[in-house]
C-alpha cells in the first residue's frame, strides 16, 4: 500500500504545481496582453500598467479566457479601435505560450 500512496502523493502534488504554474501564467499572459491592448488604446505609463492590471482581475470572473477576451472586445470597440476577434484570440495564445517560457525561465 505505501506504493499506491506515494503514487498518489506524487500525482497529488504535480496536479497542484501544474495548477500553480497555469495561473500564474494566466495572469502574466493578461498583464503582457494588456500592454499590446493599452498601445492600440492609446494607454501610456501609469495608465497602461492599471489597463493591464485590469485584465487581470477580468481573468478572475469565470474559467477560460472569455473573460478577457470579452472585456479585449469590449474595451477596443468602445475605443473605436479596429481589432477583428481572431487576431484577439491569437495574441492571447501567443502570449500565453510566452508567459510559460519566461516563468519556466525564472525557475
Amino acid at each position: 500500500m505505501t506504493t499506491f500512496d506515494d503514487r498518489k502523493d506524487t500525482f497529488e502534488a504535480k496536479f497542484a504545481h501544474d495548477a500553480e504554474l497555469r495561473f500564474k501564467a494566466e495572469a502574466r499572459r493578461d498583464k503582457l496582453v494588456g500592454r499590446w491592448a493599452a498601445e492600440h488604446l492609446g494607454l501610456e505609463g501609469e495608465k497602461a500598467e492599471e489597463y493591464a492590471g485590469s485584465l487581470i482581475v477580468a481573468d478572475l470572473e469565470e474559467p477560460g479566457d472569455e473573460d478577457v477576451f470579452r472585456k479585449l472586445r469590449a474595451d477596443f470597440d468602445a475605443a473605436g479601435v479596429e481589432m477583428d476577434d481572431e487576431t484577439i484570440r491569437r495574441r492571447l495564445d501567443e502570449l500565453f505560450a510566452v508567459a510559460i517560457e519566461e516563468i519556466e525561465k525564472e525557475g
